[in-house]
């Protein structure tokens, strides 16, 4: 046997020896249950896409899809614990422009980066968010409702339960001039229950966790907070056109994440699988119902996105005139 033949052989063995390795040490993913986080109350609207999300992708996976809410702190609790978790693909979070746009300028402190600590997996969706009011309020359009803040200017409040509806409200307050007071929740439904029972004036809230109050009355919509009108309310005005401010243009988005460092065999097929969810005909209705503009983009297109969306929602929280807590 000459010595490049030899050569050649032992590199083959080799080769084997390693791929054998490999293949014995990294079995098929997933082999347990995986955990899904969400940074927001049963009910909300990041809730509801995350079980539709969660039941699909377990008959997809064939493991089970455990969500758990981590409700609090405008989402850094569920931020912090999946920051800090395995990078294994067990532990993935449904997150919001909350925790990874808005929280870095909204805070003075936070402990976690969003961009170093995550690995971005799929983009689900767009939340347009509503102005919305008691059905028992004397008003019934924006300029009424400037009007009747006028006349109660000592008791007119905003209630807000994510950073969407925070920026939104306190944008909507300067740009006004209403001076409205403003009153923080641990989450959008408890907000959206005391704006019903008349304990705060009006808030800004997304169309899926707001649906069953409009349909009953209980809330009155009066805009819409994208720089156009939505196909899922075609008959809202934008807030751009009825206070005459152009510029005024707030959307929620939706995606998942991993732990910073993920494996990329194992990110691909979780991409890969919930795009594919989130990009068939049933959850694109599913998700139009809930009053969520599908929006299903890859890791390699979402990452992009989230740095992209960091800058914007830095400058919306400084034009709000928001002061970092």
């Amino acid at each position: 046997m000459n010595n490049s033949f030899r050569k050649i052989l032992t590199a083959s063995c080799l080769a084997a020896a390693l791929a054998g390795s490999t293949a014995a040490a990294s079995p098929s993913y997933p082999t347990k249950e995986i955990r899904f986080i969400t940074a927001f109350a049963a009910g909300s609207a990041s809730d509801i896409v995350a079980r539709l999300i969660a039941e699909r992708l377990q008959a997809a996976l064939h493991q089970p899809v455990i969500v758990e809410n981590k409700a609090g702190a405008s989402g850094q609790i569920a931020a912090n614990f999946v920051a800090k978790a395995p990078p294994d693909g067990y532990t993935i979070m449904l997150a919001t422009n909350t925790t990874h746009s808005a929280n870095p300028y909204l805070f003075k402190t936070l402990h976690y980066d969003p961009i170093k600590d995550f690995t971005p997996i799929a983009q689900i969706c767009n939340f347009p968010f509503v102005l919305a009011v008691s059905g028992k309020l004397p008003v019934s359009n924006i300029k009424e409702l400037l009007a009747y803040g006028k006349k109660h200017a000592s008791t007119l409040s905003y209630a807000y339960g994510n950073s969407t509806g925070q920026v939104s409200a306190a944008a909507f307050d300067k740009v006004t001039g209403l001076a409205a007071t403003a009153v923080p929740y641990k989450s959008s439904p408890q907000a959206m229950t005391d704006v019903i029972g008349g304990r705060a004036s009006f808030m800004f809230a997304d169309l899926a966790s707001a649906a069953g109050y409009i349909q009953s009355g209980k809330l009155k919509l009066l805009g819409v907070t994208t720089n156009k009108r939505t196909a899922l309310a075609p008959d809202l005005p934008t807030i751009a056109d009825a206070i005459h401010q152009p510029g005024f243009n707030l959307a929620a988005w939706v995606g998942i994440f991993g732990p910073a460092g993920m494996p990329k065999p194992v990110v691909d097929r979780l991409s890969t699988e919930i795009v594919k969810i989130a990009s068939s005909e049933d959850m694109r209705q599913r998700l139009t119902r809930l009053g969520a503009e599908p929006t299903p983009e890859p890791a390699e297109k979402f990452g992009p996105f989230v740095a992209q969306q960091l800058t914007i929602w830095g400058q919306k929280v400084k034009e709000a005139g928001i002061v970092p807590q």
